[in-house]
């Protein structure tokens, strides 16, 4: 507000004092300087209402959502991979994680084999992943007995898996770890899961899933990633399987998320390969947008 006592010099009036102008020119000065700082207040009462803090927020209403994006034809895409997987006879059905760890075991125990076939299957496939494993449980799979097995031996026993020295270090690291602070079993939750070494988040959802029996994100591996992309199941293309885990969860409901991972898996291993897929052979050939149509 503008003082009368000590009046600011006013635009186009000199030097001159307020105190010898007239009293009406005083006077719209004031009114003058006034004028912005209540619109701006206007102004900052109206954002506030539009944004629904209005007479809707304290009548309890919410603010209605946005459409959540999903891509064209998903379900009717999804549907038809189904049909294509009726049989169950891809190399994931019957060599995978859920074929490898021995069901007859204590809980414990089964759920330790269920981690290591899932360290072992990284960069590896299902068929060299089952036949260590195999042999592993040959061996006696246990915390204890691989803790006491030395690594050249471990090493033998997992070759050829892909990257098994380094599959080695992490097998026995991690196993120290479940001895020493979790009892032998494994870790419940993601975050401790991949706070394990050689365990990375597609590893940890899984063995949530079939040790945990909790479906706690969606499982994607390079074929996930792969078809999610030609399917343009992602707003935009991804280029890591984690960012493809992020897109997909943001609107693929959550009671389809345990399937995704051995569906698209089968799918990726027996129609929709990394190089030459047979596009001629897939149902979705004319809703694909990354059919090769001839």
């Amino acid at each position: 507000m503008v003082s009368l006592s000590r009046p600011p010099r006013s635009p186009g009036y000199g030097s001159t004092p307020a105190a010898v102008l007239p009293v009406a020119l005083v006077s719209q000065i004031h009114s003058a300087a006034s004028i912005p700082r209540r619109s701006r207040r206007r102004k900052s009462v109206a954002i506030a209402y539009e944004s629904g803090q209005g007479d809707g927020a304290e009548q309890g209403a919410s603010e209605p959502q946005r459409p959540c994006w999903e891509p064209r034809d998903w379900q009717q895409q999804l549907e038809r991979i189904r049909e294509m997987r009726r049989s169950r006879d891809a190399p994931v059905d019957e060599m995978g994680v859920e074929k490898c760890y021995d069901s007859s075991a204590p809980p414990q125990v089964m759920r330790y084999q269920v981690l290591l076939s899932l360290m072992l299957s990284s960069q590896t496939k299902d068929q060299v992943t089952s036949a260590a494993m195999l042999r592993l449980r040959q061996h006696g799979l246990t915390v204890d007995s691989i803790l006491q097995m030395d690594d050249a031996t471990l090493g033998q026993i997992i070759y050829p898996v892909g990257f098994w020295r380094n599959k080695v270090k992490y097998i026995k690291q991690t196993t120290a770890i479940l001895k020493e602070k979790y009892g032998g079993d494994i870790p419940r939750t993601v975050e401790e899961l991949v706070q394990l070494p050689g365990v990375g988040p597609k590893m940890a959802h899984l063995a949530m899933n079939i040790a945990w029996d909790s479906v706690s994100g969606i499982a994607v591996d390079t074929h996930v990633h792969r078809i999610t992309n030609r399917l343009k199941w992602v707003k935009k293309e991804t280029r890591y399987p984690e960012e493809t885990r992020v897109a997909l969860e943001d609107w693929l409901p959550r009671d389809l998320w345990r399937e995704i991972n051995w569906l698209f898996v089968g799918f990726g291993q027996q129609t929709c390969l990394p190089v030459n897929p047979r596009c001629n052979e897939c149902l979705n050939q004319d809703i694909c947008p990354a059919a090769k149509r001839h």
